[in-house]
């Protein structure tokens, strides 16, 4: 009893610093640095592909190493222990259950689309490498005005009903599937332990639905799409609307995503942590095992998960 009234008097901020912390990448199974996982690129009216691979980074993590990285968050943020969990769509949450090209080909073929699925699927990253001269925006409401010229350019064929049932292809469940299938499971104990979830993706005005479809949306207390917050990755404003949408500070919220320049770089230009899906997390599970900052009232007092965890420690028969 009376270690429990020494606990209780225990002023965890300073006892915590003694003792070793976790890295920001969660676990000692990932391999820190080497940050060159295969990327995707959105199709969101199609599909998304694997695109070349990147060397090691040339932003902050890229150049210095991740441990300095989180050294450096550590010296503006103290200890990092997230709040809340940010979550890119396409490529990290989600995948298309066919190639892009294979839909586009099959689809079309009734319309008298003749390319093949490797010129199509040429066509269309020269299309989407273009600037977007409409809007300063690639994704506007629904998106339509962008992705009628990216079909076209992919395929040669600009037949409206053509476009119509490839735009719609993609809003139905049929097209994609869970990246990680313990997505469900892991995130639903993140919630019950109180952590804010979101997903902030570059995507138009049919994420919401497709969500709905794939039965996950109310996985997530908030919705961050470019096409509502007329920002995209990798726009901190985007990262900053989630955060608010939340009610946590950007500092601690850590976002996961497979784009280092749109979801890392991003990310961390809004002043959250980052994680790049593919190297320095590979599924979700990984994700639930970082310090996430978990609130249990023990004695009157809420502790974090670390602080409990001394408590425990200390206090156990």
């Amino acid at each position: 009893m009376a270690m429990i009234a020494a606990m209780k008097k225990l002023d965890f901020s300073r006892v915590l610093p003694a003792f070793p912390r976790l890295g920001s990448a969660p676990g000692n199974v990932i391999a820190l640095g080497q940050l060159s996982p295969a990327r995707y690129v959105s199709a969101t009216a199609g599909a998304t592909f694997p695109a070349t691979k990147e060397p090691g980074g040339t932003g902050v993590a890229g150049i210095f190493g991740l441990k300095d990285y989180e050294d450096y968050r550590r010296s503006l943020y103290g200890g990092i222990t997230h709040r809340a969990l940010l979550v890119d769509a396409v490529g990290t949450l989600v995948v298309p259950s066919q190639p892009m090209a294979q839909i586009y080909r099959q689809i079309g073929e009734k319309y008298g689309v003749e390319y093949s699925e490797d010129e199509i699927l040429l066509r269309y990253r020269m299309a989407y490498e273009k600037s977007w001269g409409r809007s300063r925006l690639r994704y506007v409401n629904d998106g339509r005005p962008f992705w009628q010229f990216i079909v076209s350019s992919s395929t040669g064929c600009s037949d409206s009903q053509y476009f119509e049932e490839v735009y719609n292809y993609y809003t139905t469940e049929k097209a994609w599937h869970l990246c990680d299938p313990d997505a469900e499971r892991v995130f639903k104990a993140l919630k019950r332990a109180g952590v804010k979830l979101a997903v902030v993706s570059n995507f138009d005005t049919r994420l919401k639905p497709v969500l709905r479809a794939l039965n996950c949306e109310h996985w997530f207390d908030a919705v961050a799409v470019s096409a509502e917050v007329e920002a995209e990755k990798p726009n901190p404003t985007i990262f900053l609307k989630a955060c608010e949408l939340l009610g946590v500070k950007p500092e601690d919220a850590v976002h996961v995503g497979d784009d280092r320049r749109n979801d890392i770089w991003g990310a961390r230009d809004a002043g959250c942590d980052a994680w790049l899906w593919g190297s320095d997390v590979h599924s979700f599970k990984e994700v639930k095992q970082a310090p996430f900052c978990f609130f249990t009232i023990f004695h009157g007092q809420s502790l974090r998960a670390s602080e409990y965890a001394l408590y425990f420690y200390f206090t156990r028969p």
